[in-house]
């Protein structure tokens, strides 16, 4: 049973997913304390993180933030503010996916459903890959080169996964896109952007600099 951590200051909207995501077969815990979320967090050890924006105290960013110290389970964000800049600041956090208020339960619980599948199911059977001395598992969710380990991301993951699978061929900003978030509307050009800038940093620490190469208006492939 996967265990699913809901961070909502509207009780009433915390109840009804709460109460949803139980109708699933969901094991679940909202958060109780909204000034020590990470104690809850930490306790209950969720496979997903369901996390509202606008939060008294701290907001969902910070504790996205937090989060992401910690660990890389996959994180929805649920909120009102839906225009652009939220979006790319919740993906640029380190979140997973997007959900606009007011939601329909039916599309939140497939988009739930569909995370946790890609999430655990796919790494539990893919093998590693390598290339150019690196090696990405999927089944940790990190890249090591030589004495390097780095943690990636679920999207991050993903991303790569791509990129070697494709080795030697160009996979199109599209493609990554029905990749990350399937048919999601809210995905524009600078969100997949700030996702691969942030992932080549990580590489580039590595001592893995020009990994992933741009071919300008098609996208992205493995150097």
């Amino acid at each position: 049973m996967y265990r699913i951590f809901i961070v909502e200051d509207d009780r009433g909207i915390a109840e009804a997913i709460d109460e949803l995501c139980r109708s699933w077969g969901l094991e679940t815990r909202v958060a109780a304390d909204l000034r020590a979320v990470m104690e809850d967090f930490t306790d209950f050890d969720p496979q997903l993180v369901m996390l509202d924006i606008a939060l008294p105290f701290y907001n969902g960013y910070y504790w996205c933030e937090r989060i992401r110290r910690v660990s890389r389970v996959p994180i929805i964000f649920i909120s009102s503010s839906s225009d652009n800049m939220n979006i790319v600041m919740a993906m640029n956090m380190g979140g997973d996916d997007f959900i606009s208020k007011p939601f329909d339960g039916g599309v939140l619980m497939a988009k739930v459903q569909a995370i946790l599948r890609r999430t655990y199911d796919f790494a539990l059977t893919a093998p590693p890959l390598t290339h150019r001395g690196a090696t990405l598992s999927p089944g940790d969710g990190t890249l090591t080169y030589g004495d390097v380990r780095v943690e990636l991301t679920k999207n991050e993951m993903r991303i790569l996964s791509a990129l070697f699978e494709a080795k030697g061929r160009v996979v199109s900003r599209e493609r990554l896109m029905e990749l990350l978030w399937k048919t999601d509307s809210f995905v524009d050009d600078n969100t997949l952007t700030v996702n691969v800038n942030r992932l080549r940093r990580k590489l580039e620490c590595a001592g893995l600099g020009d990994f992933i190469v741009t071919k300008v208006g098609v996208g992205y492939m493995l150097g």
